[in-house]
């Protein structure tokens, strides 16, 4: 649908949201109730003479009447470095839940475990990842998943044999403390 195909719905919509009838928005725009209806029905074209005193009356803006440019849905968001490892975001900044491509650096030993808010869903995308979780360790291996609850100690790591690749969705309390380190 045309930008310009959206402003007669879109100023019947607003009429409407007033409780006015055509007879009443165009005495107080100063034209006929035929011009109105033909301009809502799309089969009169808007022009500023005719789409001004119509937003006056409505106390609207023209520009609320066109629909808006649509956002870019791409992610344009920087890679971080922290600790060997390279987060990269995959979600828009303000979007509900948070989803990262980790890259972990190979070591030899599991980091101390961590304990803080949250919820962490993974998947191995390459390597080896090592789960330290509530005293038990895990290898998770390409191709497989894990979740957890966060308020448990964990601590995630790639094995001592190379570098692993994870998928990482965070609830808003796990993206803070896994992507932006300890408070």
């Amino acid at each position: 649908m045309d930008a310009l195909d959206q402003v007669g719905p879109r100023l019947r919509a607003a009429r409407k949201d007033r409780g006015w009838t055509l007879d009443d928005l165009a005495t107080r725009a100063g034209m006929s109730p035929s011009t109105l209806s033909r301009l809502e029905a799309g089969k009169r074209q808007a022009s500023l003479e005719l789409l001004l005193p119509l937003t006056r009356q409505l106390g609207i803006r023209i520009d609320d009447l066109l629909p808006e440019a649509p956002a870019d849905p791409r992610v344009h968001r920087p890679v971080q470095r922290r600790e060997g490892m390279v987060i990269a975001p995959l979600t828009l900044d303000h979007s509900p839940v948070q989803t990262y491509k980790i890259t972990f650096p190979a070591v030899a030993q599991a980091p101390e475990p961590r304990v803080h808010d949250g919820y962490e869903w993974l998947y191995v995308l390459s390597g080896r990842l090592r789960l330290a979780l509530d005293d038990h360790e895990h290898v998770i291996e390409r191709g497989e998943a894990a979740e957890f609850d966060t308020r448990l100690p964990h601590s995630l790591s790639a094995t001592a044999d190379g570098p692993a690749e994870v998928l990482s969705i965070f609830s808003a309390s796990g993206e803070r403390m896994h992507t932006h380190g300890a408070p």
